[in-house]
């Protein structure tokens, strides 16, 4: 059973940073790519960042240059690095991996 489990959300001022972590157990983590989407309130839910199984990485416009995307296949872990953070960003970041697989979702507030 394939499981994710997001981490590192939190409230932070307009201009600040936070690190969201993915904790991924039930597959060979190495092998597969993995996502970044979040959902605002009454928006749909958006893509934000890839980073492929051979550490390629791609980002949505509205957050290229300001979050960086990361993995440790040692740990099974892939991060989400959030700089120069706008309003805009808070929304319920998820994870996702093959096969469909979604984490709970962890929350990103950005304000003063």
């Amino acid at each position: 059973q394939v499981q994710l489990v997001e981490s590192g959300g939190g409230l932070v001022q307009p201009g600040g940073s936070l690190r969201l972590s993915c904790a991924v157990s039930g597959l060979i983590f190495s092998l597969y790519d993995m996502r970044w989407y979040r959902q605002a309130p009454g928006e749909p839910r958006e893509y934000v960042a890839t980073v492929t199984s051979d550490l390629l990485t791609y980002y949505a416009d509205s957050v290229e240059g300001r979050f960086t995307i990361s993995r440790d296949n040692a740990k099974s872990t892939v991060y989400l690095q959030m700089d120069s953070l706008k309003s805009e960003d808070t929304a319920v970041y998820y994870c996702h991996t093959v096969g469909d697989n979604w984490g709970q979702g962890t929350q990103v507030t950005v304000s003063s």
